[in-house]
């Protein structure tokens, strides 16, 4: 049986993503988490990453429908597909 919730390192590996950007999903509320202990750790519930997950599919999917991609270099512009970047 899987586990129910999972820690920022599991979230972290399923998403191939680093510490900072983990801890910024949660922090920001776009990826949704809850902290327990006195420690604060935070906890993500599996249905919450693969319902963020979905998400994102259908972003991206929206984004190229209107003829736009991110390019990595440029992350916080959009760029119009076919146009000089």
């Amino acid at each position: 049986m899987a586990p129910r919730f999972l820690t920022l390192a599991d979230v972290m590996e399923v998403l191939n993503i680093s510490a900072p950007q983990a801890y910024a999903l949660v922090r920001s509320g776009e990826l949704r988490a809850l902290q327990i202990g006195g420690r604060g750790q935070w906890r993500v519930e599996a249905t919450e990453l693969e319902s963020y997950i979905q998400r994102m599919y259908d972003e991206t999917s929206r984004r190229i429908a209107q003829g736009e991609t991110v390019d990595a270099s440029t992350a916080s512009e959009p760029t119009r597909l076919g146009t000089a970047g």
